[in-house]
């Protein structure tokens, strides 16, 4: 039986950022994966300077062998209102192919890697934790997304007892050479569509050859609908091909403000989205999945050998530090003390002011450029 320190389960960013966190600590650490990398994994996918920075990423050295397009703004607007184009001047976010980002973290992350095995069989046995009966563990941390087993086995029960979860489908496909020479969607300028009710956003991404379209919603109702109709109405506005291909892939997660999740247990520990950490605003999930790695990783070289307990503690205390305090509930904005026929137009009209979409929208709910690089070190 494999014998190891620390096991991951889930080979994603918040996954290959533990076991990189821990590479020169001495700790042997094992990564299991149900999936075979790269594996497809459709995503808006945009990552900002800081996440390059906490990972030792050189933009430059990336995209030698992978898409990394530049981002200097976003064009954003409610749906059928006025909007705004935001130029930053400078590169501000960089748009990635999630196929090739999670591989080159997963290739690079220090792990001995068992990747296509599911986790089937979890248990806990003198102390340590017996997985699939074959691997032998003092630690566990889970990073399989919002359905991970490890948050399964402590408690997380997806779709049933959770809140209210944001549900997103999304498309990412090569453009033809001709369909390149016609899309209005500027490669440095993302495009962010906010739905009338303010419920969900849509968004263009265009990564060089490649365009990624989707939705994502705090409100399931309906929505195999709400993205029908997304879809259609960009074909017929001409922002995307018509013959768009088909098959859009979902996905869902919970946002850090709400999700009930446990961080950890009896030597365990979450990471990503399997604790549920997306921003509450944007609900973006890479840096989350990043940073909570990175934090885990440094609880697990400073804690290895002490009562877990103390490991988890010093974890929960770690993301709030970081992402602040964590509400168990939705926590109101400022159209939601408004009527609600009033909410959409109000919002409507501050999308299209400049100074509010670049200063609140983009620089503190989208790229939190306030909140400088998470380095390895305390």
């Amino acid at each position: 039986m494999e014998r190891c320190d620390v096991l991951v389960v889930g080979g994603g960013p918040a996954g290959s950022s533990v076991a990189w966190g821990l590479r020169e600590s001495g700790l042997d650490v094992t990564l299991l994966d149900r999936k075979r990398f790269p594996r497809d994994k459709v995503c808006a996918g945009w990552i900002t300077p800081p996440i390059c920075e906490a990972l030792a990423i050189d933009p430059a050295d990336y995209r030698k062998d992978c898409v990394m397009q530049p981002i200097r703004g976003f064009a954003v607007q409610r749906a059928g209102d006025p909007g705004a184009l935001i130029d930053c001047g400078a590169v501000v976010s960089y748009g990635i192919r999630r196929c090739e980002f999670d591989h080159f973290l997963l290739a690079r992350c220090g792990a001995r890697q068992r990747l296509a095995e599911p986790l089937h069989e979890l248990r806990r046995e003198n102390g340590r934790w017996i997985v699939n009966d074959e691997i032998n563990a003092a630690w566990l941390v889970g990073a399989g997304g919002h359905f991970c087993p490890v948050a399964r086995w402590l408690g997380a029960r997806p779709g049933e007892s959770e809140p209210t979860t944001v549900v997103a489908r999304e498309i990412e496909f090569r453009l033809t050479p001709d369909q390149q020479e016609r899309c209005p969607v500027r490669p440095e300028l993302p495009e962010l569509i906010f739905e009338r009710d303010l419920k969900g956003y849509g968004w263009l991404v265009r990564k060089g050859e490649w365009l990624n379209v989707g939705l994502g919603r705090q409100d399931a109702q309906g929505f195999p609908r709400r993205v029908t109709e997304f879809v259609e109405g960009l074909c017929a506005a001409g922002r995307v091909p018509e013959q768009l291909p088909r098959g859009l892939k979902g996905h869902a997660y919970l946002l850090y403000d709400e999700a009930p999740r446990p961080l950890g247990g009896v030597g365990t520990l979450l990471v990503g989205d399997a604790a549920g950490l997306a921003y509450g605003r944007s609900g973006e999930g890479i840096r989350p999945a990043v940073e909570s790695g990175l934090l885990a990783a440094r609880v697990l070289r400073r804690c290895m050998g002490r009562p877990s307990e103390q490991a988890v503690r010093e974890y929960a205390e770690a993301l709030t530090a970081r992402f602040g305090r964590r509400w168990g509930r939705k926590r109101r904005g400022a159209t939601d003390w408004l009527p609600p026929r009033w909410r959409g137009p109000v919002a409507g009209r501050a999308l299209a002011q400049p100074w509010f979409a670049r200063r609140v929208l983009i620089e503190r709910w989208f790229l939190r450029r306030e909140v400088p690089a998470l380095t390895l070190e305390a």
